[in-house]
């Protein structure tokens, strides 16, 4: 069978084969219109049409490939990432590399002879930041994930709204009547953890009667049973609330709660953060804030892309959804 060629899909779309470069190399806004691009688009379609990618690489000197480095691929968030930066990609003619830091966090080996020569960009989280140094990253165009975007070293930040998402988690405990709460917090440093911490803080420190205690953990279910345990038999007044930094940490806290026979929500209320499937898995399932991962790797394709072309990234933050469930309700009355 044939191959089908541009040819043809400009003689199917009635148009010329320059418009049809123009559309499929996404380089027509400003020179062909709307209607006249989408007609080549579907014209392409119906063909089965394939760029022959071998030869506009080496025409536009690009690989058409880039490299998505993530702390560890048995995190579901950095999954649900991938699959929308893939997205984005597959419809601008790119692959993408999906690079998981071997340890989860920390250094990591070069998996290419030359990055600069196998790729044309990076997306990177700001989790597996020191993966970088190994692939050369910051010597290519580079979308930081999740990054303070005044030092971070990328052309381009994508960052979600976490600051507002522990905001809503706040409001909500507080308006049950919490003032006692316990933070437990990922023992990871990076600045998605730290700008939950300033966050919740913020949100306390002039409410009238609320008491702040935290303790970090590693970023594991047995890690936060263990931190939470031995937090809530602490000496003093036992916390109402645990505020946690990610839905692993929860189910931890949870197990903790279950270990010293406390009730949830009735003696003690739980909160996660990111909304994983572990979130609905568990009994009761979990107040959390639901992050859209599949959005942030959308967006950091679509960054990279505008930086290769020479375009400003979009800059703003993505919403963030509290979604409230069963693991949350008043505080115990005090005997």
């Amino acid at each position: 069978m044939a191959r089908t060629t541009s040819k043809d899909v400009a003689r199917a779309a009635g148009v010329s084969q320059a418009a049809v470069s123009l559309v499929l190399g996404d380089k027509w806004r400003g020179r062909v219109s709307e209607p006249t691009a989408e007609r080549v688009r579907d014209a392409a379609r119906q063909l089965g049409y394939r760029p022959n990618l071998a030869a506009r690489n080496l025409r536009l000197g690009r690989t058409r490939t880039a490299l998505l480095v993530v702390p560890a691929l048995t995190n579901e968030f950095f999954a649900r990432v991938y699959t929308g930066a893939a997205r984005i990609a597959a419809e601008h003619g790119f692959g993408v590399v999906l690079y998981p830091s071997p340890e989860g966090i920390g250094p990591a080996r070069d998996p290419f002879d030359s990055a600069a020569a196998a790729l044309d960009g990076v997306i990177a989280s700001s989790m597996a930041a020191d993966a970088l140094a190994a692939i050369r990253g910051d010597e290519l165009p580079l979308v930081m994930l999740d990054s303070d975007p005044d030092e971070g070293p990328g052309a381009a930040t994508v960052n979600l709204d976490l600051a507002d998402g522990m905001r809503q988690i706040t409001d909500h405990l507080l308006a049950l009547g919490h003032r006692r709460f316990l933070h437990i917090a990922s023992a990871i440093s990076s600045w998605t953890f730290e700008v939950r911490a300033r966050a919740l803080s913020s949100a306390l420190k002039d409410i009238p009667g609320a008491e702040l205690r935290t303790v970090t953990t590693p970023l594991s279910i047995d890690a936060s049973r263990d931190a939470t345990e031995a937090a809530l038999t602490a000496p003093g007044p036992r916390p109402t609330a645990l505020i946690c930094d990610d839905d692993i940490l929860a189910v931890g806290a949870c197990k903790a709660a279950r270990r010293l026979g406390l009730r949830i929500p009735e003696d003690l209320s739980v909160t996660g953060f990111d909304d994983l499937t572990l979130a609905t898995a568990v009994d009761p399932e979990l107040t959390t804030v639901r992050l859209p991962a599949e959005h942030v790797g959308e967006r950091g394709m679509t960054a990279l892309l505008a930086v290769l072309d020479g375009r400003p990234a979009n800059a703003d933050d993505l919403p963030v959804q509290l979604v409230v469930r069963n693991s949350t309700a008043p505080p115990p009355a005090q005997p």
